[in-house]
C-alpha cells in the first residue's frame, strides 16, 4: 500500500475507472437480454424476464452484505500484512455463501410462491416466469460466492481484476443468451439457462484467478480449517454481515417507499419518477467507483493503523467524488431532457419529469457524501454504526414525507428524498469521530 504522499488524484482515478466500467457493464446485460427476447422471443417471454429479473434483483440485493462484509475484512487483513487472514476471510465468506445459496435452492418453492403472489402478470407471462425462476435459482450458490470473490478483489484494491471478472461474466452471458434464447429459440428459459451457466463458469474463473494471486509462497496451507472456523472471527463475520443486511434492506425499503408514494399521484408521475431514478442510478456508477476505492484504502489504513494514510484517502477521494457529483448533477440538468426523450415519447411523462428534474439533480449533487461515508464505514467494518444510521435516516425520510406531501405534493416527495440522502450522510457523521479514533491509538 502506498504512503500518504503517494495517494495522488491520479492514483485514485487509476483505481476507480475499472470499477466504474465494471458497474456500468451490469445494466448492459439487462439490455442485451431484452434485445434478444424482443427479437427472438414472445411477448410472454419478455414479460417473464422482467418479472424474473425483478425477483432475483431483490433476493440477491438482500445478500449484498457478502460483497461489502468481505471487502472490509479483506482490506484490514491486507493492510496488516496478514496474507493467511486474507485467505481465511475469503474462506469464511465462501462458506457463508455456500450455505445461503444452497438454502435458497432448498427453499425455492416458498420463495417462488411468495414472489408470484406479490407480482401481477398474465397467465402466459407467469408460466414463463415460473420456468425462468425454476432454472435460474440453481445459480444462487455461484452468484453469492461471486459476491464474496468480488468483495475480496475490491478489498485488496485489484480493480482491474474485478473488471476482467465482470466482463467475463457479462460477455459469456451474452453469448449463451444468444445461443439458447436466440439460435435455439428457448425464450425466457434460454435466458435463465445462459445466466446460470455463466454464473458457475465465472465462479470457476474467479477461483482460478484468486488461487493464482493468493497462493502461499511456502508450504503453508491455502485454507487452514482452524483459521477459517476460528470462533471469534466467524462471529465477527456474521455480526458484520447481519448489520449490513439490515442496512441494505432499509435502503431497499426507502426506494420502494418512494415508488409507492409516487404511485399515489397517478401513472404519469410514477413513470416520470421511475425515469428520473434511472438517471440517479446512472450517476451511482461513478460515485460507487470512488466509494469502492475508499473501502479498500481506508480498510488497509485501519489494518496498518496509519491515520495519515486514512486521512489522505478520505480527503482526496471525497474531493474527486464531490467534483464528479457536481458534473453529474449538471448533466442531469442539461442533458436530462435528451435522456428522458429517449426513454419515453409520452408528452405528459416528459413534462412531469421536467418539473422534477432540478430536484433529481440536487439529489445527485448531495448524494456523494452518503456514498463516500458508506465506503469508509464498510472498509473499516463499522457496520453497527451503519445499521443505526440507516434506521435514523429512514425515520427522517418517513417523517419528512408525512410533513411535506400534504402541502407540496410530488415536489414534497422529492424534497423528502433529498433530505433523506442528506440524513444518510449526517447520521453516519455522528459516528465518524469514533471510527477515526479506531484507526490509531488515542495518543496519535
Amino acid at each position: 500500500m502506498p504512503d500518504s504522499q503517494a495517494i495522488t488524484y491520479r492514483h485514485l482515478l487509476h483505481k476507480a475507472w475499472p470499477i466504474i466500467l465494471a458497474n456500468a457493464a451490469v445494466p448492459l446485460l439487462g439490455l442485451v437480454d431484452t434485445a434478444v427476447i424482443g427479437n427472438f422471443g414472445s411477448l410472454a417471454d419478455l414479460g417473464a424476464i422482467a418479472l424474473g429479473a425483478l425477483i432475483f434483483s431483490f433476493v440477491y440485493w438482500s445478500f449484498g452484505f457478502l460483497r461489502m462484509g468481505t471487502t472490509g475484512f479483506a482490506a484490514r487483513a491486507d493492510g496488516a500484512g496478514d496474507s493467511l487472514e486474507v485467505r481465511a476471510v475469503l474462506g469464511r465468506a465462501l462458506l457463508l455463501a455456500g450455505v445461503l445459496g444452497t438454502s435458497l435452492i432448498a427453499l425455492q418453492r416458498p420463495i417462488g410462491w411468495l414472489a408470484f403472489a406479490l407480482l401481477d402478470g398474465s397467465d402466459n407471462v407467469e408460466a414463463a416466469a415460473r420456468t425462468y425462476f425454476a432454472i435460474r435459482i440453481w445459480g444462487a450458490p455461484a452468484t453469492l460466492a461471486g459476491f464474496a470473490c468480488m468483495g475480496l478483489l475490491i478489498g485488496l484494491g485489484r480493480s482491474k481484476q474485478l473488471l476482467v471478472l465482470q466482463l467475463f461474466l457479462n460477455g459469456l452471458n451474452v453469448l449463451l443468451d444468444v445461443l439458447f434464447a436466440g439460435w435455439l429459440g428457448l425464450g425466457a428459459a434460454g435466458i435463465a439457462l445462459g445466466t446460470v451457466l455463466a454464473e458457475w463458469s465465472t465462479l470457476g474463473f474467479a477461483a482460478w484467478l484468486l488461487g493464482r494471486s493468493l497462493r502461499p509462497g511456502n508450504a503453508e496451507r491455502f485454507w487452514p480449517g482452524s483459521r477459517i472456523l476460528h470462533g471469534p472471527a466467524l462471529l465477527a463475520t456474521l455480526s458484520a454481515n447481519l448489520n449490513i443486511m439490515w442496512r441494505t434492506l432499509i435502503l431497499v425499503f426507502s426506494f420502494a417507499f418512494f415508488i409507492n408514494q409516487s404511485a399515489r399521484f397517478g401513472e404519469v408521475v410514477l413513470a416520470a419518477n421511475h425515469i428520473l431514478l434511472q438517471l440517479i442510478s446512472f450517476s451511482a456508477f461513478f460515485l460507487d467507483g470512488y466509494a469502492f476505492v475508499v473501502e479498500s484504502l481506508a480498510g488497509k489504513a485501519r489494518g496498518r493503523r496509519d491515520l495519515n494514510i486514512f486521512d489522505a484517502v478520505v480527503r482526496r477521494t471525497t474531493e474527486l467524488a464531490a467534483l464528479s457529483a457536481l458534473l453529474l448533477a449538471l448533466a442531469v440538468l442539461l442533458l436530462g431532457p435528451i435522456a428522458v426523450n429517449v426513454l419515453t415519447d409520452l408528452a405528459e411523462v416528459r413534462e412531469s419529469a421536467a418539473d422534477m428534474r432540478g430536484l433529481a439533480a440536487l439529489y445527485v449533487l448531495l448524494s456523494f457524501a452518503a456514498f463516500q461515508l458508506d465506503g469508509i464505514f464498510i472498509g473499516v467494518s463499522f457496520t453497527r454504526a451503519m445499521r443505526n444510521a440507516a434506521m435514523l435516516s429512514i425515520s427522517v425520510f418517513i417523517a419528512a414525507s408525512w410533513l411535506l406531501l400534504p402541502e407540496f405534493g410530488v415536489t414534497g416527495l422529492w424534497l423528502a428524498m433529498v433530505l433523506y440522502v442528506v440524513a444518510r450522510a449526517l447520521s453516519l457523521l455522528l459516528y465518524y469521530p469514533a471510527l477515526r479514533a479506531s484507526i490509531a491509538p488515542a495518543s496519535v
